[in-house]
């Protein structure tokens, strides 16, 4: 899924944007400066000069932006190869129309000499210098795209990983569980095929999937009961959720991972069992999920490089969905694990 929408997604950026405009300008007006101080030593007024070569490049630049804003559903919708092709000779037309304009007003001027072969020269060093910027910029914003793409896609094939390794053990000790309340407890049975469905249905959807955070905890709540089934009176959760923010959202199977790390690192290894603490507080604009357990005094290594997989593709998701705004940091405490995951409460994602 998240392979699918990468790679529908074209390299080009939005050229209605605001931000990109400006970026655009900036870098045009960088390029008339250069042009500006490359000139021979004998040129007397490059003050003149910096103003013509800032007029005539900004106007190609900005036409250029309305033109690859306007036709950019369209380009989105060819192959990387076909709108990098487009784009670029969408370029050279409106620079090519734009130097022809300006040779006949700078000639009617006087400004430049009229001469034909002073001509040629004129357009064939604009639109070299046309040509080889916009290269420069597309072979940009495509490496830009890729970066971005390898990142997702990282990220997807890590959960995916992570679902291959739980789902096998999980369901193996579900389906035994259900096997044999159907001959004591029909109600349970079914109502735990339920849960296990809703489960199942949540991890075959986009790992980069916004879901509400009630959703969530509802998910949770769901695993908690399918565990308890098996684990009995050793599983205890202690469910701290009030302070709630309903218009909350955070990627789909975000805290269900942590709840089974909690579970199968920490309680199921214990003979006693032992409590989770679920607590959720709303701290300045931020959403704060804090989940502690106890765990055994020796951990399995093998159990615990499944936890640290767990954690850091938890991780990964985050940074693709919002960068530095969101963190997840753990804490082992004298028997006590602690998981806290933080972001933020107006889920934006960058």
């Amino acid at each position: 899924m998240a392979e699918q929408q990468a790679n529908k997604t074209s390299f080009l950026p939005d050229f209605c944007n605001v931000r990109m405009v400006f970026v655009i300008i900036l870098l045009a007006e960088l390029l008339a400066i250069i042009l500006a101080l490359a000139q021979p030593a004998y040129v007397q007024d490059r003050l003149f000069s910096l103003a013509l070569y800032s007029v005539f490049i900004q106007c190609i630049s900005i036409t250029c932006a309305a033109a690859l804003c306007f036709s950019r559903v369209w380009l989105n919708s060819l192959s990387d190869q076909w709108a990098a092709t487009l784009a670029f000779l969408l370029i050279l037309l409106i620079s090519l129309v734009f130097v022809e304009i300006s040779w006949w007003m700078f000639s009617r001027w006087a400004v430049v000499d009229p001469s034909h072969g002073a001509h040629w020269g004129f357009v064939l060093r604009s639109m070299g210098i046309t040509g080889i910027s916009a290269a420069l910029v597309l072979r940009y914003f495509y490496v830009q795209h890729q970066w971005r793409r390898n990142v997702q896609l990282e990220s997807s094939s890590r959960l995916d990983a992570l679902q291959a390794r739980i789902r096998p053990h999980f369901l193996f000790n579900c389906m035994n569980t259900i096997a044999s309340l159907t001959r004591r407890d029909a109600v349970k049975a079914e109502q735990a095929v339920e849960d296990l469905a809703d489960l199942f249905r949540a991890s075959l959807q986009d790992s980069l999937k916004l879901t509400t955070l009630a959703d969530e905890l509802a998910l949770c709540r769901r695993y908690v009961n399918i565990e308890s089934l098996r684990l009995g009176d050793r599983l205890r959760v202690q469910w701290q959720t009030e302070d709630l923010p309903p218009e909350a959202r955070i990627p789909g199977l975000s805290l269900q991972p942590l709840l089974e790390n909690a579970i199968y690192h920490g309680i199921q290894p214990l003979p006693e069992g032992g409590t989770i603490e679920l607590q959720l507080r709303y701290d300045d604009d931020y959403v704060v999920v804090r989940i502690v357990n106890p765990v055994p005094s020796t951990g399995n290594e093998t159990e615990s490089q499944g936890n640290r997989m767990a954690l850091q593709n938890i991780r990964s998701r985050l940074a693709v969905l919002y960068g530095s705004r969101a963190s997840l940091d753990t804490s082992d405490d004298g028997g006590t694990f602690v998981t806290q995951l933080r972001f933020p409460k107006a889920a934006q994602p960058v």
